[in-house]
């Protein structure tokens, strides 16, 4: 499978939004899988192949509708009455998870540095409210930019972890039953987990899916931010899992693992999960202000503004014991948005290839303006107008991202014919 820039840019923003405080620390794992034992790895298995399917669904549904926020997709797919207990729950889910993971900011830089938790906390609030003034693609830029260094550190553990060493499973499994699960058995510990990690990051991907033109590149970007996901969590969770009398009491439990390894390396993974719990932290609140502005940035930035503060205020409930009473309520509401992403899938995907192949159509047709060997005539340009009219998502915004792609790609492209050929059979 050939990946785009685009379809990989998106996926590393994808896993920057989803892989925070919780996975990056382990601190979710320990409490959602691995205080089930060897059962646990399993279920962390069954997790990683839903991060694909699910990441591949919903990034694609944002691309389809162009979404700036996740009501103008709910509206398309979901029953008013059901839209809107969907929609109270994630303005609901993105706030509270905001400010877990400005709390495990301030676990996070206390553990590894002795300083303030308050203090951890309130950087992390801080950077969010003047990240939020730059545009949106730098935005992105930033949310990937640390995704390939946590994938790399998280391997580097997992193989100093088990290279040349051998554990006695049979006793991890004896440990692990003196740790107190988040859920009643691994079945519910899936479920419950993923629809928590759906609920988490849905909002800002269906606004990173909004952001692409061609369906295909959310597709394919969806997908592959879900298996690095799935390959962040299975490394991480067998490195955790062989230490696990060592970590299971540690608030940041890959942290101490870090730390036996080499102090610059420990120092280096802390500033590395910092950056990931502000990406995630960043992007819950910045998801739920746009919900509330519209296009209005001015606006948008003032609420964002007045959301931190307050979860600030709440993140002093400490990181652990947020994480044991808030992810399992939120899990269970969570449930309602799988079963409406996945109907609407199955219901969708004929109308998506449609506007998938609309829109590879009104792409070629700019193409013409761009290359010597071919016309643009009065008849390409009423239908580039025609196809627009009958596309899914707002014509006069889908025209203008269409316009602005075919440019960018004609700026870069020797062989316009022959990337169309490529890229839009």
């Amino acid at each position: 499978m050939k990946f785009s820039k685009e379809s990989i840019a998106i996926a590393m923003a994808y896993v920057g939004v989803l892989v925070g405080a919780g996975l990056s620390s382990g601190q979710d794992l320990l409490q959602y899988f691995l205080s089930f034992g060897e059962a646990g790895l399993a279920g962390v298995v069954v997790l990683g192949l839903l991060n694909i399917i699910f990441g591949r669904i919903i990034v694609t549904l944002g691309s389809h509708y162009q979404s700036n926020n996740h009501q103008e997709v709910l509206a398309q797919i979901a029953h008013p009455i059901i839209q809107r207990i969907i929609d109270v729950t994630l303005v609901l889910s993105c706030f509270v998870v905001g400010f877990v993971m400005v709390a495990g900011a301030g676990a996070n830089l206390q553990q590894q540095f002795g300083l303030p938790s308050w203090l951890g906390a309130l950087a992390c609030s801080l950077l969010v409210c003047v990240i939020a003034f730059l545009d949106f693609d730098k935005i992105t830029r930033v949310l990937g930019v640390f995704t390939p260094i946590i994938v790399v550190m998280i391997l580097l553990v997992t193989g100093y972890t088990f290279w040349g060493k051998s554990y006695d499973f049979a006793l991890l499994n004896e440990v692990s039953a003196t740790m107190r699960p988040a859920m009643p058995n691994v079945y519910l510990a899936v479920i419950n987990y993923f629809a928590l990690c759906v609920m988490n990051g849905v909002s800002m991907a269906f606004v990173l899916g909004g952001s692409v033109v061609r369906i295909g590149d959310a597709e394919k970007g969806g997908a592959l931010g879900g298996a690095i996901i799935g390959l962040i969590v299975g490394s991480a969770s067998l490195a955790l899992f062989a230490n696990l009398d060592t970590v299971k009491a540690a608030e940041i439990p890959m942290l101490t693992l870090v730390n036996q390894i080499h102090p610059v390396f420990a120092v280096i993974y802390a500033v590395v999960i910092f950056a990931l719990i502000f990406n995630t932290a960043f992007s819950l609140y910045y998801a739920t202000a746009r919900r509330f502005a519209g296009g209005d940035m001015g606006k948008m930035r003032k609420i964002l503004i007045g959301i931190v503060a307050l979860g600030y205020v709440c993140s002093f409930g400490g990181f652990s014991q947020l994480v044991t009473w808030m992810y399992p309520l939120l899990g269970y509401m969570g449930i309602l948005l799988l079963v409406v992403l996945a109907v609407a899938w199955v219901q969708e995907r004929e109308n998506i290839l449609r506007e998938k192949l609309l829109r590879r159509k009104m792409i070629w047709l700019l193409f013409r303006k761009y290359d010597e060997d071919m016309e643009f005539q009065p008849q390409h340009k009423k239908l580039f107008r025609k196809l627009g009219e009958m596309s899914v998502a707002d014509t006069q915004q889908l025209t203008q991202d269409i316009k602005s792609y075919a440019k960018e790609v004609a700026e870069n492209t020797e062989n316009l014919q022959e990337y169309a050929r490529e890229n839009l059979s």
